[in-house]
């Protein structure tokens, strides 16, 4: 697994502020842009902010969200780890268990205490950003293994399939389907999954091994 970059840099980044508390938190706004981000605070609903995936863009967008709202937001989550899409830094005022464990649920990274004080603002940044893309990239990392782990069946049946068509052990039809792959730049999984749908396909009337490799290839 590569490492995700580290980054110290958010000129161009976007902060959304999720709060009522506009004066508890001029601070933050003003330091925030001297840091070189755009500031704009979320359209509330109550004391919800309904933001979908089509207002966030990852890599850019950051979240700071006032954990002293009830159920202050609703986003779009990861299908993996059920994390959110953007970075969130949560706003601590009441340090009651039921606050901070909202923020927890809702996935912050970093956290900063209200009145928000400047000197505080780009450690919670550079925590809070990389702690979350460290956390994607291994929610990455799982959900190429879970693709893989399905895949499975499909390198056996293609295993299977080489072995009956070309009468060759099970560790030479491993081999045969492994070039295949690297000539076609996918993983076998990927290829024995092709392989196997692609020769599904093949009328029985016409399923000679040359045929059959042809259509693999």
């Amino acid at each position: 697994m590569t490492a995700p970059r580290f980054v110290q840099n958010f000129s161009q980044c976007r902060a959304t502020i999720v709060s009522r508390d506009a004066r508890a938190l001029d601070m933050l706004e003003r330091t925030l842009m001297k840091l070189g981000l755009s500031v704009s605070y979320a359209v509330l609903e109550g004391d919800k902010a309904n933001l979908g995936a089509e207002t966030l863009e990852a890599g850019r967008d950051i979240l700071f969200v006032d954990g002293d709202l009830d159920s202050p937001l609703d986003i779009p989550v990861t299908t993996v780890g059920e994390n959110p899409i953007v970075p969130v830094v949560g706003l601590i005022g009441v340090e009651a268990p039921s606050r901070l464990r909202q923020l927890v649920q809702m996935g912050a990274s970093a956290y900063l205490r209200k009145p928000v004080h400047g000197a505080t603002v780009y450690s919670a940044l550079v925590l809070g950003v990389n702690a979350f893309n460290r956390k994607q990239t291994l929610e990455q990392c799982l959900e190429t293994h879970e693709t893989r782990r399905r895949q499975r069946r499909y390198v056996i049946k293609a295993v299977i399939e080489i072995m009956r068509s070309d009468n060759v052990d099970d560790d030479e039809a491993y081999a045969r389907l492994r070039r295949m792959s690297m000539r076609n730049r996918v993983s076998v999984e990927d290829f024995c999954e092709h392989f196997v749908r692609m020769r599904a396909m093949v009328n029985p009337r016409d399923s000679s091994p040359d045929r059959r490799r042809e259509i693999a290839t």
